[in-house]
């Protein structure tokens, strides 16, 4: 990983946490244990601190930063799909932020809440637990059942899973010219 001290504060990776070599952490920034931070997420802890609670998963091309004295917190078990934006803004216990999704500053998603692919959550909304919120501006469209929340877990437990298998075998390597007979596919 990219890791830079800002005005002196150092970035905190707990050592069972998995942050890919090309990810970017800046500052005051707190990766907690068992946490994926994926490919080309950039966490800048230059203005305010961000904090990445037990479990939770920040997935590639996220960015993560606020205004000065603010702080973005996901706490444990979240799940920040590909590509999304996270300013100055709490994502509550097991809730999910869609991928490609813009989560502005003074939001809290309140526990278990999913947001949508793609939603823009305004600046000071408060998204209800165990919610779906969907669109630009995001707004609830129905609340979660056992089941949409219980498949929400299943997949941030595939990304505590995988900050594992990454520490274990993700490795440099140079690519292969050519197809090797008899090639493993991964299941």
């Amino acid at each position: 990983m990219a890791c830079y001290s800002f005005e002196g504060v150092v970035p905190v990776v707990d050592p069972t946490a998995y942050v890919h070599p090309t990810a970017v952490l800046i500052g005051d920034v707190i990766v907690g244990p068992g946490c994926y931070v994926g490919p080309c997420a950039s966490l800048r802890g230059d203005f305010g601190q961000v904090v990445l609670e037990a479990g939770a998963n920040v997935q590639d091309g996220c960015v993560l930063h606020s205004f000065p004295g603010a702080q973005v917190l996901v706490e444990a078990d979240g799940h920040i799909g590909h590509g999304a934006v996270l300013h100055g803004c709490v994502v509550r216990r097991d809730a999910m932020v869609g991928i490609k999704a813009v989560v502005m500053d003074g939001v809290e998603i309140g526990e278990q809440a999913m947001v949508a692919a793609c939603a823009f959550v305004a600046a000071g909304t408060k998204v209800p637990p165990r919610s779906l919120v969907a669109g630009m501006p995001a707004q609830v469209k129905r609340q979660l059942t056992d089941e949409d929340v219980a498949r929400k877990h299943q997949g941030t437990l595939l990304y505590q899973e995988l900050a594992r298998r990454c520490a274990a075998s993700c490795r440099p390597a140079d690519p292969l010219a050519s197809v090797e007979p008899g090639r493993r596919r991964r299941k």
